[in-house]
This record gives structure tokens, C-alpha cells and sequence, in this order.
């Protein structure tokens, strides 16, 4: 059940709010995704972890956290808990992309575990984004480097899980720049969009004020379209969560305070997040806004992330009023087919 209510979007049609919330999964992909209301503006929560392939780290140092004074990050706990909270509450989803960190996570598995999250994976609960080794450099790298470490990535993740393994839609939100090259190869890999997080300051606000933060990418001169043309969409902030709602141990964000005392601040966060849904509305053209919730090596203690989440979804559907009405899910299968995003 949900609450309805009209929330109004300055410089946009007033759209009653749809958080969406998914229910027991139905399988992976497109059959994942929850309805969604051409009549109301649709929130995408996408709880997700940016794991660099070594960075300021080697990639040991990064998996196991070691040197955590240079930069406190241990993937191998990130993914231990994701899988974990996952399990304990079917509503929830996490997408993820670094398929480097999940091959040495996986060998060290037994049985059961690989038994749990190839279920999480087939659910539509786990989710897999971009599938390469790594999130490629499109500026430095040879467009064949590129090509053999997507293969590489999506190979192992088609032999672990099947078809539900292949992801649908290319996750570059940190490479430092974007090639039409790239955006070319992984539309004739057969994905469905591509997600971008850092763009030229002066593209991006152009663009805000065209809100032309979508579009359709034509990624060859010379190819025969659509064959090389892609969704692309520009994350709002990068592809961190919106200024406030931060609630991994790496942030310094208030939690989600709902008891009696003095430190409650649950209608504060709820009014936050709902002005928040509106500034981004007023940046794109349709009634689907996604929101990116999370950032490098977040989910280290998934239960702090998706313990506020449940709340925020929570209380804004208590929230019943004239003005605001909505309905609210975790993750993953928001690329709804009758949206025109990508799939998972």
C-alpha cells in the first residue's frame, strides 16, 4: 500500500512523488522493476559502492584494507556485508560494478554463500552495472584494452550467473572525461544505456540549463544508426548521495533519529529529501529522477546504509499530506523498460 499526494516541481507540471519500493522480486532484468506512474514523478534510489581497482592503493591493499591510514577502504567487507543485508530483507537492492574485486571475493566463498548470492542475482536483488574488470579510462586507453577487459569482466560474471549475470547498462561514473568511442563499443555490446558521473564543468552547467542532462548518444559518424546509439544520462552530484543523506561510516551525516528525545530529526531528513527530489526534477525533462546512494568504498557496514534507507522510505510514506504522497524501494531493477532506461 502506498500514500498519494500531490507534490508540486517548480518548472514542472505538479506530479504527485512515486518512491519506488520493490516488493518480492520476480526475477532479474526488466522483470525485476516495480511499476512505475506515468503521472508522477519517480524516484530511483540506487544504493551502490564505487570500488577503484587500485587507486591511492594497490588492489591487495584495497581488497583486504590494508594501509587504511592512506585511505580506510576493505572490499572484500563491503561485499560480505551487501550480501548480508540483502538477505535479511528482500525489499532491498545494490548494484555493483567492479568485477575484479568480486572474482577474488568469490574464491574465497564456500559453497552456501555462492548458493545465496546466485539467488540474490537471479531475484533482481543483486545487481551488476558496466561488467568490466574495471570502469575503463576513456581518455589514455586503447578503445582495445577497453573491449577485452568489458569482455573479460562480462565472461565471468555470464559463466557465474547465467544471463541474469550480463549487465544492461554501462556505469562510467568516474572516469575523468568520455570518449564517443567508448559510447560506441558498448552500444554495439548490446547495452541498453550508459550512466556518467564527472563531465567538463562547462558542459554540465550548459546543460542545466537546457536540462539537457539525457540524451541520445550518436556514437559513430559512419555506422549505420541505431547501431551505435546509446541512452546516456549525467548522474547529478557525480554519483554521490544528495548533500544530507549520507549514512555510511565514512560520512558525517546525522542518522535518521525517529524516536522521542531531542535528537529527533526524521520530518528535518524527510523535508531534505523531498527538496532535494524537487531541485533535481526542475534539471531533467521526464518524471524519473534517479539518486545515486552511495560513493567510494561505501557499504563496509551495509547495515548502516539500508537501516536509514528503510527509514526514509518509511516515514516519507507515513507522510500524508496534500502535497506529498509516495512510495519508496531500494534498488536495482529501476531501469523499468516502459521508461525507455536501460535493464539490468
Amino acid at each position: 500500500s502506498h500514500d498519494r499526494g500531490v507534490m508540486a516541481v517548480p518548472g514542472a507540471a505538479a506530479l504527485p512523488l512515486l518512491l519506488l519500493l520493490s516488493g518480492t522480486a520476480a526475477g532479474c532484468g526488466y522483470e525485476s522493476c516495480p511499476p512505475t506512474r506515468p503521472d508522477m514523478l519517480n524516484v530511483h534510489l540506487v544504493p551502490h559502492t564505487h570500488d577503484d581497482v587500485g587507486w591511492l592503493k594497490t588492489v591487495d591493499q584495497y581488497y583486504y584494507g590494508v594501509r587504511n591510514q592512506e585511505q580506510h577502504a576493505g572490499v572484500q567487507y563491503i561485499l560480505d556485508s551487501v550480501v548480508a543485508q540483502l538477505a535479511a530483507e528482500p525489499s532491498r537492492r545494490f548494484v555493483y560494478a567492479e568485477v575484479a574485486f568480486l572474482a577474488r571475493w568469490w574464491q574465497q566463498q564456500g559453497e552456501p554463500t555462492r548458493r545465496l548470492v546466485r539467488r540474490l542475482v537471479q531475484e533482481g536483488r543483486l545487481e551488476f552495472v558496466g561488467g568490466g574488470w574495471c570502469m575503463s579510462d576513456e581518455a589514455a586507453s586503447h578503445y582495445g584494452g577497453l573491449v577485452e577487459q568489458q569482455a573479460l569482466g562480462r565472461a565471468l560474471l555470464r559463466r557465474l550467473f547465467g544471463p541474469c549475470g550480463t549487465p544492461r547498462v554501462a556505469w562510467q561514473i568516474d572516469p575523468f572525461g568520455h570518449a564517443r568511442e567508448a559510447a560506441a563499443a558498448f552500444a554495439q555490446m548490446g547495452y541498453d544505456g550508459l550512466f556518467l558521473g564527472r563531465v567538463d564543468h562547462q558542459d554540465k552547467w550548459r546543460r542545466l540549463q537546457r536540462r539537457e542532462l539525457e540524451m541520445v548518444w550518436r556514437g559513430s559518424d559512419s555506422l549505420e544508426p541505431p547501431r551505435a546509439d546509446i541512452f546516456t544520462g549525467i548522474l547529478p552530484n557525480m554519483y554521490n548521495p544528495p548533500p544530507g543523506l549520507c549514512w555510511d561510516q565514512l560520512c558525517s551525516d546525522p542518522p535518521v533519529v525517529d524516536g522521542d528525545g531531542p535528537e529527533r530529526n526524521v520530518d528535518e531528513v524527510v523535508t531534505s529529501f523531498l527538496q532535494a527530489a524537487a531541485a533535481q526534477a526542475r534539471q531533467y525533462r521526464t518524471n524519473h529522477i534517479l539518486m545515486t546512494m552511495g560513493s567510494d568504498f561505501h557499504y563496509e557496514n551495509a547495515h548502516l546504509w539500508f537501516k536509514n534507507l528503510d527509514k526514509l522510505i518509511a516515514h516519507t510514506n507515513a507522510r500524508a499530506t496534500p502535497q506529498v504522497g509516495l512510495w519508496g524501494w531500494g534498488a536495482g531493477g529501476f531501469w523499468g523498460a516502459q521508461v525507455g532506461l536501460g535493464g539490468f
